[in-house]
């Protein structure tokens, strides 16, 4: 049986998903989970592999968060102000 974060690790090995759909998948609250993400992060780069974060964007303009370090979701645009925003996508690459 593999901890909470093994299984964070394991879904995100298998394709790059979104805080909303991990939280889903895994039955926890968006904010609780994102306590774990950055352990997952520590523990990706421990064993050599790749942790990688494809940047949030706006619906509504198109803004790319590209410069963002945080691992939580954006909650509005700084162009247009604008609410509707998709991603941040978390995924992992193993070991190559």
């Amino acid at each position: 049986m593999q901890t909470l974060r093994q299984q964070i690790t394991t879904m995100l090995e298998q394709r790059p998903l979104d805080l909303r759909q991990l939280s889903e998948a895994l039955g926890l609250r968006e904010k609780e989970l994102l306590t774990h993400l950055p352990h997952v992060a520590r523990s990706v780069a421990a064993r050599k592999g790749r942790w990688t974060v494809v940047p949030a964007e706006c619906i509504g303009c198109g803004y790319t968060f590209r410069d963002r370090r945080r691992l939580s979701p954006p909650t509005r645009c700084p162009r247009c102000k604008a609410s509707r925003i998709h991603g941040p996508w978390y995924q992992v690459a193993s070991k190559s």
